[in-house]
């Protein structure tokens, strides 16, 4: 049924078309084109101009030729960079970008696979339920346009979204995150002439840090202080230091004792870091920023809409991988709102690198899945 040349072609011209976070609106409007010409009911929310995005979130409505509950898509509009006049260039059945830019799969391939599982609903007149089609803009950038909507817009509470690596998985549980900033304040003082009237950030955060366990902490929960910058130079003791962190695990318990832990270790040693200077106390102090990042994704094996995955796999011959992934996507924003959303593997490989590729045989692949998905829900 998948038409492989329109398909191929498909993806050639999205693949072109610049959308880096934050720079979506030439490729909103290609896409709005394309889901007008199904017939599709397309309309812009107002997350552009809360998150200083040149587009809002998509949402389109496919009414549907039979009844049932309406099934929810969805996709991200937007690419990491680098990501300026992206030329993809088709070799050996494979897409990968002729520059020094990524290529776009993420997300475009599942976009393309989309579009195709729609041009084969409409030629071969299959009849589906209604369909709710949902295109964010800055997924990239810690789901912020997913983060916007407004939920209360969606009749479906089920869905899937078209987002990670390789053929014939589905992701059902991905881990929530906790993310901070820990500002340390200490006393600056000159390095050569009064270390002792100083009071060093740096020191703070480096006693700290080595009291705490981070990296994998066990197979649900993982820990990280990304980055850290203070001070102003080598002969002066560090007055503040700047560090931003997240915590990620499967379990909410987990997942906030890994966070109190690691804010008391910072805490513990901003308590110690007490000297005295001509009679007066002279103490540190931190300020904490703490917000949840991404909310938990965990749809039960049993859920209606993963029975609906395996049974479309199964009329094509190809059993579906159900499993866990490390990372959020716009899928926990959805679970974190009541709708049950798998995340779909789109074929994309060597995503976030400008050695990103596809295969035009594994969008076959999906958009087949995809036909025989939408089919049965």
């Amino acid at each position: 049924m998948i038409n492989k040349t329109r398909l191929t072609t498909e993806f050639s011209r999205q693949a072109a078309i610049d959308s880096p976070s934050y720079n979506e609106a030439t490729f909103a409007s290609y896409l709005e084109q394309r889901l007008r010409e199904f017939g599709a009911e397309v309309e812009f929310d107002g997350a552009g101009s809360k998150i200083d995005s040149t587009s809002g979130n998509l949402i389109a409505r496919l009414a549907g030729s039979k009844t049932g509950e309406a099934l929810l898509i969805s996709i991200h509009m937007d690419t990491v960079t680098p990501a300026e006049n992206v030329e993809p260039v088709l070799i050996d059945g494979i897409f990968t970008s002729a520059g020094e830019t990524i290529l776009g799969a993420d997300d475009k391939a599942g976009i393309a696979e989309l579009i195709e599982a729609l041009e084969v609903l409409r030629e071969q007149q299959i009849a589906h339920v209604p369909l709710e089609i949902v295109a964010t803009v800055c997924e990239e950038q810690g789901l912020l346009g997913a983060k916007q909507l407004d939920f209360s817009r969606f009749s479906a509470r089920r869905g899937i979204a078209l987002d990670t690596t390789g053929v014939d998985i589905v992701i059902n549980r991905a881990p929530a995150a906790n993310r901070f900033k820990i500002d340390i304040l200490g006393h600056e003082a000159h390095a050569g002439v009064c270390p002792e009237e100083g009071i060093s950030a740096i020191e703070i955060a480096g006693k700290a840090i080595a009291g705490m366990t981070l990296g994998r902490i066990d197979v649900e929960t993982t820990a990280n202080i990304g980055t850290i910058e203070g001070g102003l130079a080598s002969n002066i003791v560090a007055r503040q230091v700047t560090l931003h962190g997240e915590v990620r695990s499967h379990s909410a318990d987990k997942l906030r004792r890994q966070t109190e832990q690691i804010i008391r270790a910072f805490e513990e040693e901003v308590a110690k870091a007490t000297i005295e200077v001509d009679g007066k106390p002279k103490q540190a102090s931190l300020a904490l920023e703490l917000w949840e990042d991404f909310p938990l994704m965990q749809v039960s094996e049993a859920a209606p809409i993963l029975q609906i995955i395996r049974e479309a796999g199964e009329a094509i011959d190809r059993p579906q991988e159900i499993r866990a992934a490390g990372g959020g996507s716009d899928a926990n924003i959805y679970n974190g709102h009541g709708i049950e959303m798998v995340i779909l593997a789109t074929g994309m490989a060597k995503v976030h690198t400008v050695n990103e590729q596809v295969a035009v045989d594994d969008m076959v692949k999906v958009s087949e899945l995809l036909v025989e998905i939408i089919r049965r829900a």
